[in-house]
């Protein structure tokens, strides 16, 4: 498993097409995909979009991570970073973002590779 993480619009996804030679169909996107493409797809974008559909649909995310761990562990997940900044006065949008990087710390602790991308420059983490 490969996790990019950086913050929004920082080139996650096309850092990731160019290094890992994936094209448009490789691609399933969090904000409209399936558990079950999770457990297929080459790689993911959006997958913070991902969480916060599982936690407004009442889901649990809890085992996600294991899931996909067990299910594809050759999944490439791009993700922005959500725990920066202010914390959000609404209850809902701290718990995604709570869920967000409990998931991907998990998911980092798995993960072959874990990359950081800032203006379309990764550096390697793990």
């Amino acid at each position: 498993m490969i996790l990019i993480i950086g913050g929004a619009y920082q080139g996650k996804q096309s850092y990731a097409s160019k290094t890992y030679n994936l094209t448009d169909p490789d691609w399933k996107d969090g904000q409209t995909c399936t558990i079950e493409d999770l457990k297929t797809a080459k790689a993911v974008h959006h997958f913070h979009s991902f969480i916060r559909r599982e936690l407004d649909e009442g889901g649990s995310v809890r085992d996600l991570a294991e899931i996909i761990w067990k299910e594809n562990p050759d999944l490439i997940i791009v993700t922005d970073e959500v725990g920066y900044g202010i914390v959000p006065m609404d209850a809902k949008d701290r718990e995604w973002r709570e869920a967000c990087g409990r998931v991907c710390t998990k998911l980092a602790a798995h993960a072959a590779q874990v990359v950081r991308v800032c203006c379309g420059i990764g550096t390697q983490l793990k």
